[in-house]
């Protein structure tokens, strides 16, 4: 026979942990058809000596509902070896929503996701109004990598409330039916499953709740009870804020326990360490197991590394509020430069940096209240260790907001300022990754896309964790990052390479494979700014038995497919009430 492609000379991990082995892997028909010693012809053969052959990586936590519409590629996440991503996280979907009422959508997403409106409304072709016909909508689109995805809840809402979905009120029953039977259909249209936001990080950019956060507890277990009766289906949440009183803890945790057990459906969260509240994140993952005894089912979405927003003169500083930083803010790089070259000028604004921000509205981002500056580092190199701005300052015997203008005018204006806000002690970080009913996920990739890059936590795993921490072995780690999340959102036929399944492949250098230093891009739709990231050391990507990236670079190829959930294709299921 003759095989499209034939990936020779590698080392094969296959995704399941066990020891690499030496193989070839031959793929017909976007399939893998083969794994062992192959003698027959072949279109292409890729040499992959020295290297290893492992799955494609599966992130179960993106944002890539409206990039999708703009972005074939599937920038960054392709470029850290991801082939298959979950979207639709935290109840922020752009369907069910009809053309006339995308400013929905567009509130709801662009200050809690950090996703600009103007490139939406560029970006976007707006045809459908049903999340079914979302769907259909990014199955006819170019795509590089494979997507799937939840149904939101703040979406849901606004399309069945309108403006009352941002009011604290009760749905009518027709409101609520509405929202079951939308539920209902996007499920049986290949939906992954639901998901909401209850945080109080995620506002509308008037600072008020998104829709999803004005709805009750009793409103989120009767959406979830949908898929119970259509007995399919995850539940995503973005958590309360409990605090640390244990009280509270334990309420909201017997919330979530009971829903898992009493629906039947697996529930998924994402969860951080914090310095300043580090007794927080344990009973969460005691959490999973309480429901894993109940007959419930759990699983934490956890980060490989601390979560950071980066700040820079290009983007955004912890000062863009105050009193004439504002004003300096608007103007050019260049401009901006020789401001702070000027004494009185200079003067002037280390000064006003010495107040409280004026308008310190987001959480997740540089609107804080004040720079804490034993926890702002300078990142100047991808691996660290990187210096704090505190530590600089006593260095040298300046202000730090001096030290913040000197870093920023002896880099051109191009350095980025690292600022930590999660998942600060590694320590803890690695305990969360190990723990066997944790998936290692969560970069937000398509979001938050000028404040935070987190689209290399897969390649951050590789470099760091398992080369240079020695933490995992690179089997453990593959596992981790395919067979794991494939399995918890019901991939059947990916994440292991494995003869049948679908051929997402990536061969990599274990030796250099690593994320590349961030860099400000505006390529986005209508020019709007975003941080984006490459990697190094990633030779080949192969989805669905295509090449789509030749050592970082795009082929041509647009071979990643919309993968549906069990009931797509199905018979027509039972009506939910």
């Amino acid at each position: 026979m003759t095989y499209d492609i034939v990936i020779k000379n590698g080392s094969v991990i296959d995704g399941t942990g066990a020891e690499r082995f030496k193989a070839d892997v031959g793929i017909v028909d976007g399939k893998i058809k083969t794994i062992g010693t192959i003698t027959d012809d072949a279109k292409e053969i890729i040499d992959a000596t020295g290297q290893i052959v492992s799955p494609g990586f599966v992130d179960g936590h993106t944002h890539m509902d409206a990039q999708v519409s703009w972005d074939p590629l599937g920038t960054c996440s392709v470029w850290h070896g991801i082939t298959t991503v979950v979207m639709g996280n935290c109840g922020f979907t752009l369907a069910p929503c009809a053309a006339k009422d995308k400013h929905y959508a567009v509130r709801n997403l662009e200050r809690a996701e950090d996703i600009a409106g103007a490139a939406m409304e560029a970006g976007i072709d707006w045809t459908w109004e049903t999340f079914p016909e979302y769907l259909d909508s990014v199955e006819r689109l170019p795509k590089g990598i494979n997507y799937s995805g939840y149904i939101g809840h703040s979406a849901l809402r606004t399309y069945a409330m309108g403006e009352r979905a941002f009011e604290d009120v009760v749905p009518t029953r027709a409101e609520m039916d509405i929202m079951k039977k939308e539920l209902a259909d996007s499920v049986k249209a290949g939906a992954m499953g639901f998901s909401t936001s209850r945080t109080r990080n995620h506002q509308t950019p008037a600072g008020d709740p998104v829709a999803s956060r004005m709805a009750s507890w009793d409103e989120v277990t009767e959406l979830v009870d949908v898929m119970k009766d259509l007995d399919t289906g995850i539940f995503e949440i973005a958590n309360e804020e409990v605090g640390r009183d244990p009280k509270n803890q334990r309420e909201y945790h017997e919330r979530l326990r009971d829903l898992a057990v009493e629906s039947g459906r697996p529930v998924t969260y994402g969860v951080f360490g914090s310095r300043r509240a580090p007794d927080v994140w344990p009973p969460y993952f005691d959490l999973m197991e309480e429901t894993a005894e109940a007959g419930g089912k759990m699983f934490i979405q956890v980060h490989s590394r601390a979560l950071n927003v980066l700040m820079s003169f290009e983007t955004r500083m912890p000062f863009d509020n105050y009193p004439i930083w504002k004003e300096m803010r608007k103007k050019s790089l260049t401009e901006q430069e020789a401001d702070l070259r000027d004494p009185e000028m200079r003067a002037a604004l280390v000064s006003s940096a010495k107040g409280d921000n004026p308008d310190p509205r987001k959480a997740a981002g540089p609107e804080i209240r004040r720079p804490n500056y034993d926890w702002l580092l300078v990142m100047d190199n991808i691996e660290g260790p990187h210096k704090t701005v505190a530590e600089l300052a006593e260095e040298t015997g300046k202000d730090p907001v001096e030290v913040i203008i000197d870093v920023a005018l002896e880099n051109n204006m191009k350095v980025f300022f690292r600022q930590p806000i999660f998942n600060e002690n590694q320590d803890h970080v690695l305990e969360m990754m190990k723990h066997p009913r944790s998936v290692v996920t969560f970069s937000d990739s398509g979001a938050h896309v000028s404040q935070i890059m987190d689209s290399s936590l897969q390649t951050h795993v590789l470099s760091h964790w398992v080369r240079e921490k020695n933490a995992f072995t690179l089997e453990e780690a593959v596992h981790m990052l395919t067979a794991q999340p494939a399995e918890a959102w019901g991939f059947a036929d990916r994440g292991l390479l494995k003869e049948g399944m679908a051929a997402d492949v990536i061969v990599f250098d274990a030796d250099r494979v690593a994320p590349l230093m961030p860099e400000v891009k505006h390529d986005l739709p209508a020019g709007a700014r975003r941080l984006v990231q490459k990697a190094e050391g990633i030779s080949i990507t192969i989805v669905n038995g295509e090449v789509l990236m030749r050592d970082g670079e795009h082929t041509g190829a647009y071979p990643g497919k919309l993968l549906r959930g069990p009931l797509a294709g199905q018979p027509e299921a039972s009506a939910v009430a």
